[in-house]
């Protein structure tokens, strides 16, 4: 089924479907984390980032087991050339969870409207494509919002915004890797090609020695064993959901990228800021002013 996507994504789906999954499951694994992070007060962030990247693997591996799927066969000249696309995606994923743990869901949608100017930016050197005057207008807009609700947020962390910025980053830079080491990474399989489930299993499983190296040099796993929150059931429903959506968001933003340009791939994903921004702030009952309310409606609605 997902082979077939992905050797004929243009017919079978299309860039709007891959755009509207990519959106929903972004939004709803933000949503999630914060969640697992908050609403549970569980402070290992990298250990929950290592639990859903063994989620993704094992439910791949199962599908793939019983002939639902199939993936690439990994062999080293291909895991080297996906290595620089993995490392900057653990530290997306690292960085995004210690986000969520001192910032607001809504500022944390806000504020990614950096990494848009920054993808863009990217696509320049990288691909030299140029954006047209309106792409860069909405841009600079969306800095100028991301700056403004930085100025009104009542809850304010430094340290969550330095994680943010350096997630903003990062993101961008994802995007930008992974689009170009998709072509040059079908060179290095025996098939000559690289669907979009052997890109997610190499993302996943390589994820997991860095997470593992992490949680260490970090004391997580001391943390982890002892905490009372391990004993409860709807904590391991919660954060094996949050795995299951992790697998989605890596596909489907795999999936929509293939498709698309990074910028395009930025730009849609900010489509999911408004529902985030709301639901977070009604569910976590996050404290907003006017300016700081008026601020964070400015950012979403320069996407409509």
């Amino acid at each position: 089924m997902f082979e077939d996507v992905g050797k004929q994504p243009k017919i079978k789906s299309g860039p709007l479907l891959s755009g509207l999954a990519y959106c929903l499951s972004s939004c709803s694994m933000i949503l999630l984390n914060k969640v697992v992070l908050s609403g549970y007060n569980f402070t290992a962030g990298i250990s929950l980032m290592l639990y859903q990247n063994l989620v993704c693997v094992i439910i791949i591996i199962a599908l793939g087991f019983c002939r639902v799927i199939s993936t690439e066969k990994m062999t080293w000249k291909l895991i080297r050339v996906w290595m620089p696309v993995n490392i900057i995606f653990v530290g997306m994923l690292f960085t995004g969870m210690y986000s969520l743990k001192y910032i607001n869901v809504a500022m944390v949608t806000i504020l990614k409207n950096m990494t848009n100017i920054l993808t863009a930016i990217g696509e320049i050197y990288l691909f030299r494509k140029m954006q047209s005057r309106k792409v860069w207008a909405a841009l600079f807009l969306m800095v100028v919002s991301a700056i403004c609700g930085g100025i009104t947020d009542l809850s304010f962390h430094a340290i969550g915004y330095m994680w943010q910025i350096l997630n903003c980053v990062l993101t961008a830079a994802y995007s930008l890797t992974l689009r170009r080491v998709m072509d040059t990474a079908k060179q290095s399989t025996k098939s000559g090609s690289l669907n979009e489930v052997s890109m997610v299993l190499l993302n996943n499983s390589l994820s997991i020695p860095f997470a593992v190296l992490l949680v260490l040099l970090f004391g997580e796993w001391e943390y982890v064993s002892n905490a009372e929150v391990i004993t409860i059931p709807m904590f391991w429903f919660v954060a094996t959901i949050s795995g299951v959506l992790g697998l989605a968001i890596s596909f489907t933003s795999v999936w929509f990228l293939h498709q698309t340009s990074p910028t395009t791939y930025s730009l849609v994903g900010s489509l999911n800021k408004i529902p985030i921004s709301v639901a977070g702030i009604l569910l976590f009952k996050v404290p907003v002013s006017i300016p700081n309310l008026f601020s964070i409606l400015f950012g979403k609605g320069l996407l409509s």
